[in-house]
């Protein structure tokens, strides 16, 4: 069955990409990192290459916005500010990266970089520590968040979580999410993507999101993280593998 609301895709798609919507959200809520790189890993299986990246921008900005809007008094505002400085030229650097990229290589760079979030070497904790560290991790992740999007874990290891109060966090690692994604659809709007096709999946899309974020604001703290991290990998490791597998034989 198609479903022409929702740019040709079948009906069981679409369903997935929602629920995948609501349990990443609910998972970076409750966890503060790992639904992006869960919900790309997902989208890369079912959407085509040109509209993966800035598709996944639009849900993982409302599901962002949607955390800050409800940790927003816990801000600090000169984490954002230094961090968006690079975040904002990442964005200009990130126009002419765009024009020669061949959209149909952005699944494999998917993911490689989820396997590398998995199992490979983080920054060091807390970079960002000094607006000079914060500045370059903004720069460093909004550049990649252009080509791979789900930088949420890079993001998080360069603002740094231990020794930090969870709400604090949350609300600053939401903000510059948000600020990412927001400029990641700026420049995939300038580049010409046709998003109003999208619209009805991507409502839907948010509106699990949002239920997503606050399931998990309540349960913020709750989940036996240490446990689900080990299991979430070799989730993560499974639908990565599908997509190498799917361009692979493309």
């Amino acid at each position: 069955m198609i479903v022409d609301w929702f740019a040709d895709l079948p009906l069981m798609s679409v369903l997935i990409l929602t629920a995948c919507s609501f349990i990443g959200s609910l998972l970076t809520a409750a966890l503060g990192v790992g639904g992006g790189a869960f919900l790309i890993t997902v989208m890369a299986g079912v959407l085509p290459p040109l509209a993966l990246i800035p598709l996944h921008g639009i849900v993982q900005m409302g599901s962002n916005a949607s955390r800050l809007v409800h940790t927003h008094r816990h801000l600090q505002s000169p984490v954002i500010s230094y961090f968006a400085l690079g975040a904002v030229l990442a964005s200009l650097v990130a126009i002419y990266l765009l024009g020669v990229i061949d959209p149909a290589i952005i699944p494999l760079f998917v993911a490689l970089f989820i396997l590398w979030l998995t199992w490979g070497p983080m920054p060091a904790i807390g970079l960002g520590k000094n607006p000079l560290g914060l500045f370059i991790g903004g720069l460093l992740t909004t550049l990649a968040t252009m080509i791979v999007g789900a930088t949420g874990p890079l993001v998080s290891a360069w603002l740094g979580r231990i020794g930090v109060d969870k709400w604090v966090y949350t609300a600053n690692f939401s903000a510059c999410m948000t600020l990412q994604h927001l400029l990641k659809i700026a420049v995939f709007g300038f580049a010409g993507f046709a998003f109003l096709a999208w619209i009805p999946l991507l409502l839907l899309m948010l509106v699990a999101g949002y239920a997503g974020t606050r399931v998990g604001l309540v349960i913020l703290g709750k989940l036996p993280e240490a446990k689900f991290k080990t299991v979430f990998k070799w989730v993560l490791t499974v639908l990565a593998g599908r997509v190498l597998w799917l361009w692979w034989v493309s």
